[in-house]
């Protein structure tokens, strides 16, 4: 018969149990894990499954009581830790869903907006449109993998039990926030920009020939001109796309080290 003491079942949770709420942290914040296709059981079972995978090789847990006050912030700090790596990979495609609001707006197409089931709301139609490619690309390159080798790694740069994150992590989470969404923006700049010319150029034009109807002209060839630049750019947009990637997954490790 086999017996345990409490000593060694406390052991047991810890070494188990507290990856497991980085993981499933994770898993809830990070796409494309965080998707509402995916079920809680899916996740639940993928969280158990990584968890499995990882204990072994891990360091040695701390000796302490999971039920007690300090074994209870302990985990609530691995989940938190977890969801601010998943979080860091959510703001790269935020700031793709930025981009595709700002050329929307542009093309004049914010009133076309669809349901988003990642974000549970309604974007417009060109935001879900690049969020979708994205996407597509981050499965394409692994994405999906790399941020799960990325976890693993996690537990080595910041063990469990080492004590708080370091001093300088909101900021680091500041600063990371700041240039993704910059670069949000930049991916929208060469259809802003192209829109912005042809602007210019109808309210020239308007002011040339008054009679003309800008509503009935401009709207058609802001609305063309818009779909023939997305057409164009579309094969140039995988480079930066993955440096973004690059850049999020860099981040969910680089919050917790003050450069």
């Amino acid at each position: 018969m086999i017996s345990l003491t409490s000593a060694e079942l406390n052991a047991w949770i810890v070494a188990f149990f507290f990856p497991l709420a980085r993981i499933l942290g994770l898993l809830v914040a990070a796409p494309p894990f965080n998707n509402p296709g995916l079920t809680v059981q899916v996740r639940l079972s993928l969280g158990l499954a990584i968890a499995i995978a990882i204990t072994p090789v891990l360091q040695k847990a701390p000796a302490l009581d999971p039920a007690s006050g300090l074994g209870l912030l302990v985990l609530a700090q691995q989940m938190i830790i977890g969801f601010a790596m998943g979080f860091a990979v959510r703001m790269v495609f935020s700031a793709v869903d930025m981009a595709g609001m700002m050329i929307s707006n542009q093309m004049g197409l914010g009133f076309a907006t669809a349901y988003d089931p990642q974000s549970a709301s309604q974007t417009p139609v060109i935001s879900e449109f690049l969020g979708v490619l994205s996407l597509l690309i981050f499965l394409a390159t692994n994405g999906h993998l790399m941020v799960i080798a990325t976890l693993g790694k996690s537990f080595t740069v910041l063990p469990i039990g080492t004590g708080s994150v370091a001093a300088g992590t909101w900021s680091n989470v500041a600063n990371a926030g700041g240039i993704i969404f910059s670069s949000g923006v930049l991916l929208a700049l060469p259809m802003v920009v192209a829109l912005l010319i042809t602007n210019i150029a109808l309210g020239i034009l308007v002011r040339v020939a008054p009679q003309l109807n800008l509503l009935a002209i401009g709207f058609p060839v802001t609305l063309a001109l818009g779909f023939f630049v997305l057409l164009v750019s579309l094969s140039h947009l995988s480079l930066p796309l993955q440096t973004l990637f690059e850049f999020g997954l860099q981040s969910m490790l680089g919050y917790f080290i003050i450069s």
